[in-house]
């Protein structure tokens, strides 16, 4: 129930997303295992293989937006989508005899690579592939060489930076033996997509929330009332401050009249808040959200402007990620 939500959710945006998230699923899943047991049982490598298979032609090939069933069926190009996907299943289950038979530490270092490289792919593609296109156009133009356009019509993934740095972390801990992988994929499946944080944080450890989400959980009044209560704070931080505040800010930063240096400096002041309750009200709103269910998330801010050093303002500010890049990147 709570992996529909979270698919249903999360394509609200784009149906055509979903496909990204769950081809992740798959390859972290499969990974994780191949990097800590070496063997992936008939049964995952077909649930794997078929759950990657059907969202590509329900995410790719389908228009669902289209008015009559005629239509649903996209562009040729959709298919062809669905015909480079099969390619890949394919690929992967013929390669499995080879890599499962590599010795233990490149077979480890094999699948450690193909996580990050389809993780940071997705990452750079949808991130900063323009961005490169325009530097290479610059590049050429100042040489005197003429550049075509090149640039591509792309829709940046909502929340793809979560979920790639929280699926990269769980094959990042097996791999230094931090963390046993799951057989359950659809648990697994829940973990890369769970809905309250999915879109704005925090991002996730899996020594931390998968626990949560393999084992039986039960509601109760206490731990409602309190996730409540955090809805309330994040919905007061977003709606009541950040949006208000917002105002004010926009006011001086968008007039195209005279503004004073007085100005300047109070509408920075408001904007450190503004940005800050925006933020951390999210945040606040999925930890309440989440503690309804009965799963608790990470606490992502901690009062952070009443920090005295700037490294304590890092241990303050955006938690998940500081601690993300100081675990896995430092």
């Amino acid at each position: 129930m709570l992996l529909a939500a979270s698919y249903l959710f999360y394509g609200w945006w784009d149906e055509r997303f979903l496909f990204l998230i769950v081809l992740s699923t798959a390859i972290d899943f499969c990974s994780g295992i191949m990097i800590d047991e070496g063997t992936l049982s008939k049964r995952n490598r077909i649930k794997a293989s078929a759950w990657t298979l059907i969202s590509a032609i329900a995410f790719l090939g389908i228009n669902w937006d289209a008015a009559e069933i005629a239509q649903k069926i996209q562009h040729p190009i959709g298919m062809q989508y669905c015909g480079g996907v099969l390619l890949l299943v394919i690929a992967g289950n013929l390669l499995y005899p080879l890599l499962a038979n590599l010795p233990e530490a490149r077979r480890r270092g094999v699948f450690l690579f193909i996580s990050m490289a389809a993780n940071l792919g997705l990452l750079a593609f949808f991130k900063y592939c323009n961005f490169f296109i325009d530097s290479a156009e610059g590049i050429l133009t100042g040489m005197g060489m003429h550049a075509a356009d090149f640039r591509l019509n792309i829709v940046l993934p909502v929340g793809i930076s979560f979920y790639t740095f929280q699926t990269m972390s769980y094959t990042i801990d097996i791999y230094r033996g931090h963390l046993k992988p799951t057989h359950r994929f659809l648990d697994f499946a829940l973990f890369v997509s769970f809905f309250p944080q999915l879109v704005a944080g925090p991002i996730e450890r899996a020594t931390h929330l998968l626990p949560s989400i393999l084992h039986e959980r039960k509601m109760n009044w206490e731990q409602s009332m309190r996730g409540c209560f955090l809805i309330l704070i994040g919905l007061f931080k977003k709606i009541g401050v950040a949006d208000s505040v917002a105002i004010a800010v926009n006011s001086v930063y968008l007039t195209q009249g005279d503004v004073t240096q007085l100005d300047i400096i109070v509408a920075t002041a408001l904007f450190a808040v503004q940005i800050y309750c925006d933020f951390s009200g999210y945040s606040d709103i999925a930890r309440g959200c989440s503690k309804i269910m009965g799963i608790e998330l990470m606490t992502n801010f901690r009062i952070p402007y009443v920090s005295r050093t700037p490294s304590e303002f890092w241990t303050r500010w955006h938690i998940s990620l500081s601690s993300w890049l100081r675990d896995y990147l430092y």
